[in-house]
């Protein structure tokens, strides 16, 4: 296993060497963020006040800034749901730009075993982008934080960080799959765009998913950054719709919550069945399993050659 702990290393290294795209990585998800805070807050707050106005009492009882700290939290997970998908692909440049350059040549002529060397890309891969993903989550909760009180405990940053490890693993060993049929890295980086253009419609980061069909909800969530995406955002702002809750009182028998957790998509919807958290974390482990098999199958003939 040192052979392929080298070889990890090794890929970590390329990729962090190459400092401009880790930089705008982050900013791209930080002005996306803040773009978001400036033009779609808005439009969110306003809906959620309107509903409010019908309804004195609730009114009267949640404070506005409660109602801000939920809908910045909405954004933030959406963001960080993109990020899951389109950093671990951007990860594994390194596995396109190594067969354009033929350095996948020189490291099949060295003693180390085929498997050890998908391994390696993998978790060299799975790491960077859990590094980044992690930064790009703490960010923005530190900046949330700053205007108001997050009301999440330990426990439910421990989730949230935990949610963001196992979303870039499960989209690494997908993408292993996809990254062996691009040729060049412009290829690559053509792909990426867009994949960066469509990830947020799937995932709910723009229009949440309960607004489409049944027919369109159940093809966003047979992707499992739906799934992670609705995970991080039942781990991120649990703690703020439960204060809200207790600020109501119990006046409307929790309807006002529920009706955020059914609007916000807090459940998968695959095939007309709720999927609850257990529910969703089997469906992402199982994707995973299947995409590791496959990747070492179809890594296993590519070496071969």
């Amino acid at each position: 296993m040192k052979m392929c702990a080298g070889l990890t290393k090794r890929n970590l290294l390329v990729y962090f060497k190459d400092k401009q795209s880790i930089v705008f990585s982050l900013l791209t998800s930080i002005i996306v963020f803040a773009l978001y805070l400036l033009f779609l807050k808005g439009t969110f707050v306003d809906a959620i006040d309107g509903v409010l106005d019908g309804v004195t009492i609730l009114k009267e009882r949640i404070d506005p800034s409660d109602i801000d700290t939920l809908v910045s939290m909405i954004l933030l997970t959406g963001i960080v749901g993109s990020a899951m998908i389109t950093v671990p692909f951007n990860c594994l440049t390194t596995v396109i730009s190594d067969r354009e350059n033929g350095v996948d040549r020189d490291i099949l002529a060295t003693p180390i075993k085929r498997w050890q060397i998908v391994l390696s890309y993998f978790m060299a891969s799975s790491i960077c982008a859990m590094i980044m993903n992690a930064l790009i989550l703490t960010i923005g909760l530190a900046a949330l934080n700053i205007s108001g009180d997050l009301h999440m405990g330990v426990a439910d940053i421990a989730s949230a960080y935990g949610v963001v490890a196992l979303g870039c693993m499960s989209s690494t060993a997908i993408f292993m799959i996809v990254v062996p049929f691009f040729k060049s890295a412009s290829a690559g980086g053509a792909f990426f765009g867009m994949l960066s253009a469509i990830s947020g419609f799937v995932i709910g980061a723009y229009i949440p998913i309960s607004q489409f069909s049944k027919k369109v909800q159940t093809v966003c969530n047979l992707f499992p950054g739906s799934h992670i995406t609705i995970m991080l955002r039942n781990a991120v702002m649990n703690g703020v719709l439960s204060h809200i809750d207790e600020a109501i009182g119990g006046v409307d028998n929790g309807m006002f919550v529920d009706s955020i957790r059914e609007i916000f998509t807090f459940k998968a919807m695959l095939f007309d069945n709720s999927l609850g958290i257990e529910s969703m974390l089997v469906y992402i482990l199982s994707v995973l399993a299947v995409s590791i098999l496959a990747m070492i199958l179809l890594y296993s003939k590519k070496f071969s050659r």
